[in-house]
């Protein structure tokens, strides 16, 4: 894919995320921060009959950041949990276009990645700590 179609893709989810909103009363949700540049990013994820049935994003940032928060959301939507523990981050870098992104910027655009995986393994953790 081209640099410009990887741009177009960044700039159109930043400046009209998809699913930029809190969930009320989600079943997981966590929030983390990339230091090296301020962004923030919580994601909240409804399931129903183990697929993700709603998710949500609030968050500030660099175009990177919010636009990859955004994408994944698109990604994650009726998906199982089994399936969102094996999703990899290269499945985020596709669905962005592949940009070449240099060590700070892929910290940016992992974000959100790592934060979904953080309250998926959370709510993986107290199920099974409940049983």
């Amino acid at each position: 894919m081209s640099d410009e179609i990887y741009k177009e893709i960044i700039l159109d989810h930043y400046k009209n995320p998809h699913n930029f909103h809190k969930l009320k009363d989600p079943d997981f949700k966590a929030e983390d921060t990339n230091p090296l540049c301020g962004d923030h990013v919580e994601f909240s994820v409804k399931l129903q009959d183990g697929r993700v049935s709603e998710v949500g994003f609030i968050g500030r940032g660099c175009a990177i950041s919010q636009a990859a928060a955004s994408i994944l959301t698109d990604l994650v939507q009726g998906k199982t949990i089994e399936e969102l523990q094996k999703m990899e981050k290269e499945d985020l870098l596709e669905a962005m276009g592949n940009p070449d992104l240099g060590p700070v910027r892929i910290k940016c655009a992992m974000l959100s990645f790592k934060t979904l995986k953080l309250g998926l393994y959370s709510y993986l953790s107290s199920k099974s700590s409940h049983t």
